[in-house]
């Protein structure tokens, strides 16, 4: 080949290469147009389907006053309306504000916005504060000193102090040049959720109201009606959708810390999910990552999920790319996570002990046994205490080795823990075998010898807990607040519970007090760069604030 050839080749290369960027620039670009139409199309779905609520809800009222129908169902059924408009109102919310963001990213689709009731003024008797943001000294266009005042803007934002409630007034001074006749004025201050109705103390009430005391908006919205300030369940229920897309990058990073562990604990609990005529048993699934018990450093994270049944493929889904220790109960849907043959190397089973334990618990306790509908006298099984003694001594040494190193508790284990276990395996396979399979007592053994390996992973390794308690604790909040709530709307309402149940739950794991983070995170998330985004976790909160706390108690 001629030398002349080579830059004409090299010229055809780079044609070709800008081609091939042009192409892909252009693929880019549809890709996103066609993410933004999407998800202005799912927009415009959730507003329907939420003005098809109010407008149920209203019909129902209306025919409730009309009738007279005031019995106790009919107030059960406008109750159950209210709280599906809540979660449809916020679905549609959350939409919209995603349609925004996916429209911004395009110069072709406008994002869809919802239309909404005119804003009322706050009542006149609320305290107002006035927060004045000055006006510049100079003109920032000319630089010139010679300014006069215009009207300002005033901007009311409703805020909540501890017992009352006041209206902050933001006044933005304006002031015009004489010299240039340019108009200047400061920002406008950022606001969490849209049109800035509502302030970080508010907004962090009504969510930990709704969430972390498992209040849900309609009971919230009669209370505030009461305290004199009226407002529409639709209105609320925005404010949570645009709460939960505002901290969604938070949850991104406990999800990152929570997976991260080399250990964790897993577990789920049903929740009723509103269906047509009927509700259904949906899951909030719980994995839990606590390093205290072996000493580890790492901060705790409670991490939740939302499922609309118990599949094993939840789970899967949960943990994919996951390969460390998780610690479950014997629920077979977590089998496939520890096969040969996964994609991601197999996990490490370690089973709950707690769990085993109850089993032979039941046979020896009085108080459940004539709980029994028969009335027969309670039947107290020697076999099951005999069990139970040998179980509750490997229980007395774990709680003496708690907060020990790995290393410290895998010798302690090693000598005193596992005789203990070779000697209850022993006298479990002496005992099944002298009695019936469908014995009570045989039933309580054969939970153990099926995964008789998953039961003793924990001697090998100091960093396995005993039991599953950790992530059974967590589900306890949950489970306190089905009663109050009585079930997730939709879908999506599920998975901003699964979302706040997180981050609520992990606060209280830090000993932070989740309604003061929750309210700081929401007053600087805005404006906080995402490289500093970590300084807003729980645990970087709680130490900032005892920071901040200890030059007052040394003065």
């Amino acid at each position: 080949m001629a030398a002349s050839d080579a830059p004409d080749e090299l010229e055809q290369l780079h044609a070709e290469l800008a081609t091939v960027r042009e192409q892909a620039a252009t693929v880019q670009a549809e890709v996103l147009e066609a993410q933004a139409e999407l998800a202005k199309v799912r927009a415009i779905n959730a507003d329907l389907l939420a003005r098809n609520a109010y407008l149920e809800l209203i019909n129902q009222k209306m025919r409730r006053e009309k009738y007279g129908a005031s019995s106790e169902r009919s107030r059960r059924l406008l109750n159950q309306l209210e709280l599906t408009f809540d979660e449809l109102e916020a679905n549609a919310s959350e939409a919209e504000l995603l349609g925004q963001i996916a429209a911004a990213k395009t110069s072709t689709v406008a994002a869809f916005t919802r239309k909404r009731s005119t804003r009322r003024d706050f009542f006149a008797d609320l305290p107002r504060e006035r927060v004045v943001i000055p006006a510049p000294e100079t003109c920032p266009c000319c630089g010139s000193d010679d300014l006069s005042h215009l009207p300002a803007d005033v901007t009311e934002t409703l805020e909540r102090v501890p017992a009352r409630h006041k209206v902050v007034q933001t006044v933005r001074e304006k002031v015009s040049c004489r010299r240039c006749d340019k108009i200047s004025q400061p920002p406008a201050p950022f606001h969490v959720t849209p049109r800035g109705m509502f302030g970080p103390h508010f907004l962090a009430n009504l969510a930990f109201q709704k969430y972390g005391l498992h209040q849900p908006l309609n009971s919230q919205r009669d209370r505030l009606e009461r305290e004199g300030i009226p407002l529409s369940l639709s209105t609320l229920a925005d404010q949570i959708g645009a709460i939960c897309v505002a901290v969604k990058p938070l949850f991104l990073l406990l999800e990152a810390h929570a997976l991260a562990a080399d250990r964790l604990h897993a577990d789920d609990t049903t929740v009723p999910l509103l269906a047509k005529h009927k509700t259904e048993v949906a899951r909030i699934w719980d994995y839990i990552r606590d390093d205290r018990p072996f000493g580890g450093p790492a901060p705790p994270v409670a991490l939740c999920y939302y499922s609309p049944n118990r599949k094993g493929e939840h789970p899967r889904a949960h943990l994919a790319g996951y390969s460390g220790i998780l610690q479950v109960d014997r629920f077979a849907g977590f089998n496939e996570l520890f096969r040969d043959g996964r994609v991601e190397q197999p996990m490490t089973r370690a089973n709950c002990w707690a769990h085993g334990r109850r089993e032979f618990f039941k046979l020896v306790d009085i108080k459940q046994q004539t709980k029994r509908k028969n009335g027969a006298a309670p039947l107290i099984s020697p076999l099951a205490a005999e069990g139970l003694v040998i179980i509750d001594r490997l229980f007395a040494i774990e709680r003496d080795i708690n907060g020990n190193s790995a290393v410290e508790r895998r010798a302690v284990r090693q000598e005193l823990s596992a005789p203990i276990v070779a000697e209850l395996e022993t006298w479990m396979h002496t005992t099944r075998a002298s009695l019936s399979r469908h014995d009570a007592v045989a039933k309580a053994i054969a939970y153990f010898l099926n995964d008789w390996e998953g039961f003793t992973t924990f001697l090998a390794d100091g960093r396995i807990c005993l039991t599953n308690n950790s992530a059974e604790r967590e589900l306890r909040a949950v489970a306190r607040g089905r009663k109050a709530w009585l079930f997730v709307g939709s879908d999506r309402g599920g998975e901003r519970a699964a979302m706040m149940f997180s981050l609520f739950g992990t606060a209280r794991l830090n000993d932070a007090d989740p309604l003061a983070w929750f309210t700081d995170v929401l007053d600087r998330i805005a404006d906080i760069p995402q490289t500093r985004l970590h300084e807003l976790l729980p645990w970087e909160w709680k130490a900032a604030q005892t920071l901040q706390q200890a030059p007052d108690l040394a003065a």
